[in-house]
């Protein structure tokens, strides 16, 4: 069967959100048997040597030294805390309520880019941004009595990866989407590393845990290969929408694994989250469209998807 590039590309980006989440709900299945420190260390050991080996078999090992700068630093930094304030709150909140509060990174990305990068932001998108994050306080509610202060750690970790994804905008065009991660791997394991170090609350692994926390890795990975897949393969406005898939295999691994049902308001928090971004896409994409002479987004997918991961 023949499919569209578009429809190949919308499975990849569903596969790649499915990667992601199952990885996710594999961290959680620990249930703080282990911390988050040795976590990051031991799952970063796992992947780190399964990205080298793709890379020595790409022949890109020679390239190594590129990722000496300090834009490479800063975003390996900002995934590290990313990270570790993402971990530090999956074993607690509901695994539907992270996912919901995640979708709201398109936004923060968009405010990040506005006032960073420069980025022309008309009203409307401003409008939509404002809503959007309306829907994070719904999702959150702050001051009622759902509201758990872990909620805010997960808000943190998109802040961090909104300047993540803001400074991957600027990195060279020809360098290797995966040196980035490779490097980024690297630093969230020796971070790891040093924390389990300074706190010495390094606990034995049993083959059990390592096992999880190497299915953990293999998903991870198989999300990022695929993210890239379905940006390099479709176009940009057709793929991005299937992201907000992740809330869906979200929902349904917390129903079937942890017993989690999303409540109301989480709902309809996740609804206003997820119509705002993709309004706010839709406008980049018009806006887009009006100042340059290309006309079709997917001429130029293959740079969007190594400035846009």
């Amino acid at each position: 069967m023949n499919l569209s590039p578009n429809i190949r590309a919308s499975l990849y980006m569903m596969l790649s959100m499915m990667g992601f989440t199952v990885n996710d709900s594999l961290i959680k299945s620990l249930d703080g048997s282990l911390g988050v420190s040795q976590i990051m260390a031991v799952r970063g050991a796992l992947l780190s040597v399964l990205i080298g080996i793709i890379i020595v078999q790409q022949n890109l090992h020679k390239r190594l030294p590129e990722l000496l700068s300090k834009k490479i630093l800063f975003r390996s930094a900002t995934e590290v805390l990313a990270t570790l304030c993402f971990l530090s709150a999956l074993s607690i909140l509901p695994f539907a309520t992270i996912a919901a509060i995640l979708q709201s990174l398109p936004l923060a990305v968009a405010v990040g880019a506005a006032v960073f990068l420069s980025e022309p932001v008309g009203w409307r998108r401003w409008v939509a941004i404002g809503i959007g994050f309306i829907g994070v306080l719904i999702i959150i509610r702050p001051g009622m009595n759902g509201f758990q202060a872990t909620s805010l750690l997960v808000l943190l970790s998109v802040v961090f990866a909104a300047a993540r994804d803001l400074v991957t905008r600027t990195l060279p065009e020809s360098l290797p989407s995966l040196l980035v991660s490779a490097v980024t791997t690297v630093a969230i394991c020796l971070s790891g590393v040093a924390l389990t170090t300074i706190q010495g609350d390094w606990r034995p692994v049993s083959s059990q845990q390592l096992f999880t926390l190497s299915l953990a890795s293999f998903f991870l990975f198989f999300g990022y290969q695929f993210i890239v897949m379905a940006m390099r393969t479709g176009e940009v406005a057709y793929v991005v929408p299937y992201r907000y898939t992740s809330l869906i295999w979200a929902i349904a691994l917390g129903y079937l694994f942890f017993n989690e049902i999303p409540d109301q308001l989480t709902i309809l928090g996740s609804a206003i989250v997820i119509a705002t971004g993709l309004f706010t896409l839709y406008r980049e994409i018009v806006t887009g469209r009006r100042s340059v002479t290309t006309t079709t987004i997917g001429s130029r997918g293959n740079v969007w998807s190594e400035r846009k991961k």
